[in-house]
């Protein structure tokens, strides 16, 4: 088992259908010991029983990462239980309603900052309070998707945040590599997570990334967790400061791939939903 001695900390589990239950999932498979955090108490109740099933019952810990005693005490935990962790898997991003609708020119500054501090710079923020406490091969994994790379309908801010979360990565990696920790991002094919259901049309995002993508598929929070636990692990040793792409290829493609009918017309397969 590839995860096997290995310690870490999932942030951000909703519930089972969240990529980073995915994540946590295939570690713990592989041998890992996991600790877990909640938001707050309605989402610590969701929790215990996945806690239960990750074998972290006993390790499921609160972290708002707007509150930076939180964050702390969290480190503090970690500390008393595992000493020093090998792992941390951030998957954590919000932006106000309004920043994913509407004109893009509208977006408030309130909207902006909130986006911003809550999605990018608690990645940024985790890093600097469990640094005491990483291994020295240590390896930090959070979660972006092509939106901050391409324009994607409904999801502008989110986009500016994940943009802003790329850069991130690469710099924490540049910055961290000297005590050799390792930093990198999963950009992650859409999902039908709990995330996913504030962008607007999204079961057409599913279908259009279904239709044309190379692999014509949508991808499984089983693929992405395989994907994480790998970047998490020893099998990535040399892999640092990259966004790796769990999409079934989408982002490669600079124009869909269409099959034509006898009469010369585009065919679309609509499947994947």
């Amino acid at each position: 088992m590839v995860m096997k001695g290995k310690k870490g900390i999932v942030l951000g589990i909703a519930n089972k259908k969240s990529i980073a239950y995915g994540i946590a999932k295939a570690c713990q498979e592989q041998g890992a010991e996991l600790a877990i955090t909640y938001l707050n108490e309605r989402f610590q109740k969701k929790l215990e029983p996945i806690a239960e099933e990750l074998g972290c019952k006993e390790r499921l810990y609160p972290c708002d990462v707007t509150k930076p005693e939180e964050i702390e005490a969290l480190k503090e935990s970690l500390e008393k239980e595992f000493g020093k962790i090998d792992f941390v898997v951030h998957s954590i991003a919000f932006a106000p309603k309004e920043g994913l609708s509407g004109r893009f020119s509208d977006i408030t500054k309130d909207a902006f900052n909130i986006a911003m501090e809550i999605s990018v710079y608690s990645f940024i923020e985790i890093a600097q309070k469990l640094r005491p406490i990483l291994s020295e091969k240590a390896s930090l994994l959070t979660l972006s998707y092509y939106g901050g790379v391409k324009y994607i309908p409904n999801y502008n801010l989110m986009g500016v945040a994940k943009a802003a979360l790329e850069m991130t990565t690469k710099y924490l990696a540049e910055d961290l590599g000297r005590d050799g920790v390792r930093v990198n991002a999963i950009s992650a094919g859409p999902i039908k997570t709990l995330a996913a259901a504030g962008i607007g049309d999204f079961s057409f995002m599913l279908k259009w990334n279904a239709a044309h993508s190379p692999l014509r598929k949508n991808v499984t929070i089983q693929e992405v967790g395989n994907s994480g636990m790998y970047l998490l692990s020893d099998l990535s040793s040399a892999v640092t400061g990259e966004i790796h792409y769990v999409d079934g290829g989408f982002n490669i493609m600079g124009m869909p791939a269409v099959d034509f009918d006898e009469n010369g017309k585009p065919k679309i397969a609509w499947n994947g939903e």
